[in-house]
């Protein structure tokens, strides 16, 4: 076998591999994700379940803001100024109050924390008006990563979609495989949302109505196309060849 021919077949059997019709040690069989879902694989980007929406939108979160580790709060006890006080929440997500103790607070809205809070001072205030404000929270933000020109952590400030979040990011490298944007979203503590975009399409038909606008946390994922996948497999010389066929 010549050497031309054994690049060939090293070629050929490196885009049936990554086509997934040659099984590998590392797939494995999960349980049915919720109904009209399917099970994607996202290597390490997203190592919980991950599943896809087989319809055209993602589902809508909780829109209420809920409170985060390192939030400050300010309470304010109307007719006891006394008790009046700032806090900051714990890493656990526990605050400490005046005379009441520690309180979870991570993952609740301002409301469910001051009807909590409320009742903790019940019992040694008698029906107690408070209010609980915001000091400082996390800001709305969004992650883009995989084969961007700057993958990280942006702010969302105002309406954001996809393909001006790649922008933002600094647009496909050479090695992005713009068809398959992934865009993820959680639902849960358990679940994780994603929706397959192809945003080459989009920008090919010059039809942005289908562009998804990001929500707080969203996180989109550009993978790797299958040129830049093989390419480290394939010897130098062979690159060329295909590169510049010689002519018989």
């Amino acid at each position: 076998m010549n050497f031309c021919n054994l690049c060939r077949k090293l070629l050929m059997f490196s885009l049936v591999a990554l086509s997934g019709a040659i099984p590998t040690s590392a797939q494995v069989t999960l349980p049915a994700g919720p109904a009209g879902t399917e099970r994607i694989d996202t290597g390490n980007f997203a190592p919980e379940t991950t599943y896809v929406e087989k319809g055209p939108a993602l589902h809508k979160r909780n829109t209420r803001y809920t409170i985060h580790p390192s939030d400050t709060l300010e309470l304010i006890f109307l007719f006891t100024p006394e008790f009046n006080q700032v806090v900051t929440v714990q890493p656990d997500g526990y605050i400490t109050l005046h005379d009441v103790g520690d309180l979870p607070a991570g993952g609740k809205t301002l409301s469910e924390l001051t009807a909590l809070i409320k009742n903790a001072y019940s019992t040694i205030l008698h029906d107690p008006v408070i209010s609980v404000d915001l000091k400082d929270f996390e800001k709305p933000y969004f992650i883009v990563g995989g084969q961007v020109g700057k993958p990280g952590k942006f702010d969302l400030r105002g309406d954001v979609t996809v393909t001006q979040a790649i922008a933002l990011a600094g647009g496909f490298t050479d090695a992005s495989k713009h068809s398959q944007v992934l865009l993820f979203r959680r639902v849960s503590d358990q679940w994780t949302e994603a929706r397959i975009i192809n945003v080459k399409k989009m920008l090919s038909s010059r039809d942005l109505q289908e562009d998804p606008e990001l929500r707080p946390g969203d996180m989109l994922f550009i993978p790797k196309n299958a040129l830049s996948k093989i390419k480290p497999f394939l010897p130098t010389t062979s690159a060329g060849i295909y590169a510049n066929p010689p002519i018989f």
